[in-house]
């Protein structure tokens, strides 16, 4: 059940909050074995979101090209906003209380505890700690690890990340001691775990909010919806076999086949789903669709209600998780289980019916947000990050990324 901080007076968050509370208590029965399995029989697909639309194309054309090719437009607009407001850091103050905005390296560590009043509790529970430089090190890391997650209420299964990292990557499931301890030897020495409760939520959302400082309101500059993909088995087939054959799925096989190699021979039984994926990550293979239709007033000024209560927070994208679109689409029953700042993305752009030129529209219009806001920080006498800091942010996480364990 969540455990909201009650620091903030106001009737009307404790009864959203309290709403919150009985929407978690009565859909964990059941759940959690939902989100650690990827298969069983009677699995089912794509809980607590509305329809999938399985119409278009699987993949838009460009969904997947090299990204050094696919932001050349976008790194044009960076120059020419850099010249227009006199730095290429500017974007550094757009959250100016966050690690460099937010714009590359953070921890999420530092970026989660900063939410609070009764916004906190919305929040799923976490604990970090940093990855002993001994190889020998991984049991005692194990324990201090299990004291932590005591602390903060973690029970297995639950979720381990690098705590600096982007993309999905090194995010597993962790089922008990073994596990956990298998993680931490893959993970880098001196490197920073986040251990996080698992939300047991099929349904999951990017929620991008925007509010420029001067503004008591912001806006959901876009809303991402994630699905999270599935082959069926036919009784004859191997894993290998639907993957292949999977006219979305066999278009990124690569993606796949690789997470589940151990399986890659396993034949599913007719009618049972298989999930391909847990990380809510559109490069770790997550099939993302445009959910801006489904933005509410009330959901605005829920996540409007949230970022107040982040300290100097006017840009970036919140990934939660939720049992049912319908309330979620109230402003009730979620859990926030990371917050980007100014290095997030409206990943709607990833919907595959999204043309080219209005994704370059999209991004073209969140960068022009991203550098007013950084220039009007500016103005209140936040200063920017030297080039050099954030070189030194951006190699870090490059040298960290590939020596993280395999993304589940």
């Amino acid at each position: 059940m969540y455990r909201p901080h009650r620091k903030i007076a106001d009737m009307k968050d404790d009864h959203t909050m309290t709403q919150i509370e009985d929407c978690a208590a009565s859909v964990l029965d059941g759940a959690t074995q939902n989100a650690i399995a990827a298969t069983y029989p009677d699995k089912p697909r794509h809980q607590g979101m509305p329809p999938f639309d399985p119409s278009g194309p699987p993949l838009s054309f460009y969904e997947f090209w090299p990204p050094r090719l696919f932001y050349i437009p976008i790194c044009i607009q960076w120059i020419l906003l850099s010249i227009r407001y006199g730095s290429a850091t500017l974007p550094s103050v757009a959250n100016p209380l966050f690690p460099l905005g937010g714009l590359v390296g953070e921890s999420k560590e530092m970026i989660l505890s900063q939410v609070g009043g009764n916004s906190a509790g919305l929040v799923a529970r976490f604990a970090a700690f940093t990855r002993g430089r001994n190889g020998a090190d991984a049991k005692s890391d194990g324990e201090k690890a299990e004291t932590m997650m005591r602390e903060k209420d973690i029970v297995y299964p639950a979720v381990a990340k690098p705590d600096i990292g982007c993309r999905g990557v090194g995010v597993q499931i962790v089922r008990g001691t073994d596990e956990l301890l298998a993680y931490l030897q893959n993970f880098p020495l001196g490197g920073r775990v986040l251990l996080q409760e698992l939300v047991p939520y099929e349904g999951e959302a990017g929620v991008f909010y925007v509010r420029p400082p001067n503004e008591a309101h912001g806006i959901i500059f876009s809303l991402t919806l994630k699905y999270f993909p599935y082959v069926q088995g036919d009784g004859q087939s191997s894993l290998r076999e639907l993957i292949e054959r999977d006219r979305r799925a066999g278009l990124i096989k690569h993606v796949y086949l690789e997470r589940h190699q151990k399986q890659l021979d396993t034949i599913i039984p007719a009618d049972q789903n298989f999930r391909l994926a847990f990380t809510g990550s559109h490069s770790r293979g997550t099939i993302f669709r445009n959910g801006n239709g489904y933005i509410t007033d009330e959901m605005v000024a829920t996540f409007d209600r949230i970022s107040r209560q982040i300290p100097e927070f006017y840009f970036g994208r919140f990934d939660v998780r939720f049992p049912d679109y319908k309330e979620f689409q109230k402003g009730r029953c979620f859990k926030i289980v990371e917050i980007n700042g100014a290095g997030g993305e409206a990943t709607h752009i990833w919907d595959r019916k999204t043309p080219i030129l209005a994704a370059y529209r999209t991004l073209m219009k969140q960068f022009s947000y991203l550098f007013k806001i950084g220039a009007h920080n500016r103005r209140r006498g936040f200063k920017p990050a030297s080039p050099i800091e954030l070189w030194r942010a951006y190699r870090t996480e490059k040298r960290l990324t590939p020596l993280y364990p395999s993304t589940e």
